[in-house]
C-alpha cells in the first residue's frame, strides 16, 4: 500500500490512520490538512517529505516525515509509514510514587518518547538508585527483585536479560549503547518494577480504605431497639 500526490496535487491516503495524540492523549485519526506540491516534489525529487494532519479529536497539528518511493509524470508515490515528529508521551500514573522517584522518572520517559535511547538507558539506572535511596539499606536488593519479578512474567529470554540487566546494574564506567528494540523492551520492564514497587500497593492501600470507609457507613450504630408488649 502507497499514498499518493496526484499531478493535480490531489492527496491520496491509503487507508484512515489514527494515533494516540500527543497533545490530547486519545486515539484518533489524523485529517490531512497541508501536503506536499506535486510540482515542488517532481522538481527537488528529495528522499523524504512532511505532511501536516490534524487531530479529529482535538484539532492540533500532527506533523509527520514520509518517504518518497517514485516519481512518474502522473503521481508521486509515498510510503505508508508515516513517521511522526511529535510522538505521545508514555503514560504511567506519577501521582503514587515518591516525589524524588517521580520527577527522575518523568524525565526517564521524555527520553525515550524523543528517541534519546542511550540518554533513556541512563536515566533508568537513575530512576533505580532513586528507589534504592527512598527504601534505605535494603534498596538494591528490593530493586533486584523487582526486576526479576519483571523479567519472569515477561518470559524474557536469557540473553536480552542478561543484555538489560548490564544496562540496569552493570558497571558505572562508561554509558550503555542500547537499541531501539532493547529500549522497546527495557520501558516496559522499568514501568512494570514501578508498578509492583508502588503503584499496585497504593492503589490496594486506597482500595481498601475506601471499602472500610463504606462498610462503617452501612453499619448500624445508635440503634434504639422497639420494646414489645408482654
Amino acid at each position: 500500500m502507497a499514498n499518493y500526490v496526484n499531478k493535480d496535487n490531489n492527496f491520496e491516503l491509503a487507508e484512515p490512520t489514527s494515533r494516540t495524540c500527543p497533545h490530547c492523549g486519545v486515539d484518533a485519526r489524523l485529517l490531512p490538512v497541508a501536503t506536499p506540491s506535486f510540482e515542488e516534489l517532481a522538481r527537488a525529487r528529495p528522499s523524504r517529505t512532511g505532511v501536516v494532519f490534524r487531530c479529529a479529536a482535538c484539532n492540533e497539528p500532527r506533523f509527520v516525515r514520509v518517504s518518497v518511493r517514485n516519481v512518474t509524470d502522473e503521481r508521486i508515490e509515498l510510503s505508508s509509514t508515516l513517521v511522526e515528529v511529535e510522538r505521545a508521551r508514555i503514560r504511567f500514573p506519577l501521582r503514587h510514587l515518591p516525589a524524588p522517584i517521580a520527577r527522575i522518572f518523568r524525565e526517564t520517559l521524555d527520553c525515550y518518547s524523543a528517541d534519546c535511547y542511550n540518554a533513556f538507558a541512563a536515566m533508568c539506572r537513575a530512576t533505580l538508585k532513586a528507589i534504592a535511596r527512598e527504601r534505605g539499606r535494603n534498596g538494591k536488593l528490593f530493586c533486584h527483585e523487582l526486576f526479576q519479578g519483571a523479567v519472569t512474567v515477561a518470559e524474557l529470554d536469557a540473553g536480552t536479560t542478561r543484555r538489560i540487566e548490564t544496562i540496569l546494574f552493570g558497571a558505572e564506567d562508561g554509558a550503555a549503547e542500547i537499541s531501539a528494540d532493547e529500549a522497546a523492551v527495557l520501558v516496559e520492564i522499568i514501568k512494570d518494577m514501578l508498578y509492583e514497587g508502588y503503584v499496585r500497593a497504593a492503589k490496594l492501600k486506597a482500595a481498601l480504605k475506601m471499602r472500610r470507609f463504606f462498610a462503617e457507613e452501612a453499619a448500624p450504630t445508635n440503634v434504639t431497639p422497639f420494646l414489645r408488649r408482654a
